[in-house]
C-alpha cells in the first residue's frame, strides 16, 4: 500500500481525522466542497477534488454528510480509479443505500468498506481515539489496518458490506434515546429541588452511569458550553434511520417513535442548526403536555 491516504469531507469528525493520518506520516490529499474548509488543511495536505484523489491515494475516507453526497461524485471517482484503491464510507448512512454504492464500485473493481463511528464524537477523532464499527471485506480491512490504526483507537468488524452502517444506526439510536431519558430525568430532578450536577454524580457512581452522564452532561451541559458539537438535525436523521430500518425488518420499536418524537418537535420548534445539547434547556416547552 503507498503513502498516499485522501480525506472527504473536513467537517467536525474530517477536520480531526484527516489531522491523525497526516500526523502518522501519510502523504495526504484533501476535498470538501467548501473552499475555506479545505484551505484550512493546506498546511498539512494537499487539495485534490475526489477523481484526482482516487488517481492518486491508495485509501480515500469518506466523512461526509450521507449517502447522496457520495453518490454524486462516486461514478467519477471509479471511472478515474487507480490500482488497488480502497474507498472507505465513514457516514452514518441507511445501510441499503450503502449496499448499492459497495456494488457498484465492486462492479468497477474497487472494494467499498463502510465504518461508523463511535466514541467521543468530534473530541474522539481530534484525538484519534474514535472506534469504528466495520462492514466489508475483512481481508480488505487487513489491507487497510495501518491507515485506520492512525485515526482510530479500536476497529471491530460486524460482518459483510452494510453491518457498520446498520450497527451505527443502532448505536445512534440508544445513544441518543439515552441522552433524551437523561434529560427528561434532570428536568424531574431540578423541578423537585435537586441539583442537576448532583443528580449526574449519583448517576455515575450507580447503575445509571453512561457516557451522556459521564461526557456529555458535566462536559457540555453542567458546564454551559453547550458545545456537543452535533446538530439536532442529525439527530434527526439518525433516529429517522433507525425507525425506517426497524418497519423493513419488521423489527418492533416503541420507544425509537418516543424518542424521534421528541427531536421531531425540536425541528418543528425550528431548532434544526442548533447544537443537540440545547434539547435539555428546551425539554419541558417541547414536551406533549
Amino acid at each position: 500500500m503507498t503513502k498516499t491516504v485522501g480525506v472527504i469531507g473536513l467537517g467536525n469528525m474530517g477536520r480531526g481525522i484527516a489531522k491523525n493520518i497526516a500526523k502518522a506520516g501519510y502523504d495526504l490529499l484533501v476535498w470538501d466542497m467548501s473552499e475555506a474548509a479545505r484551505n484550512a488543511q493546506a498546511d498539512i495536505a494537499r487539495i485534490a477534488p475526489p477523481p484526482k484523489m482516487a488517481a492518486e491515494a491508495s485509501v480515500v475516507i469518506f466523512v461526509v454528510p450521507g449517502s447522496e453526497q457520495i453518490d454524486g461524485i462516486l461514478d467519477d471517482m471509479l471511472a478515474n480509479a487507480g490500482k488497488g484503491l480502497i474507498l472507505w464510507d465513514f457516514t452514518t448512512s441507511d445501510p441499503v443505500y450503502t449496499k448499492k454504492l459497495a456494488a457498484r464500485a465492486a462492479d468497477a473493481g474497487v472494494p467499498y468498506m463502510d465504518a461508523g463511528m463511535t466514541g467521543g464524537g468530534a473530541k474522539g477523532a481530534d484525538d484519534g481515539t474514535m472506534t469504528l464499527m466495520i462492514g466489508g471485506d475483512p481481508e480488505v480491512l487487513e489491507r487497510s489496518r495501518p491507515v485506520l490504526e492512525a485515526c482510530a483507537g479500536k476497529l471491530i468488524h460486524l460482518g459483510p458490506s452494510g453491518a457498520g452502517h446498520t450497527m451505527k444506526v443502532v448505536h445512534n439510536l440508544i445513544t441518543h434515546t439515552n441522552f433524551l431519558a437523561c434529560s427528561e430525568a434532570g428536568r424531574l430532578a431540578e423541578a423537585a429541588g435537586i441539583n442537576l450536577a448532583d443528580m449526574i454524580k449519583v448517576f455515575n457512581a450507580g447503575n445509571a452511569r453512561s457516557f451522556i452522564s459521564e461526557r456529555r452532561f458535566p462536559d457540555h451541559i453542567i458546564s454551559g458550553t453547550w458545545d456537543g458539537r452535533s446538530r439536532i438535525f442529525n439527530l434527526r436523521k439518525d433516529v429517522g434511520m433507525a425507525v425506517a430500518l426497524s418497519k423493513e425488518l419488521g423489527s418492533p420499536m416503541r420507544i425509537g417513535h418516543q424518542t424521534l418524537a421528541w427531536i421531531q418537535a425540536a425541528i418543528d420548534a425550528g431548532m434544526e442548526d442548533e447544537d443537540f445539547t440545547r434539547l435539555y434547556p428546551a425539554l419541558d416547552d417541547l414536551a406533549d403536555k
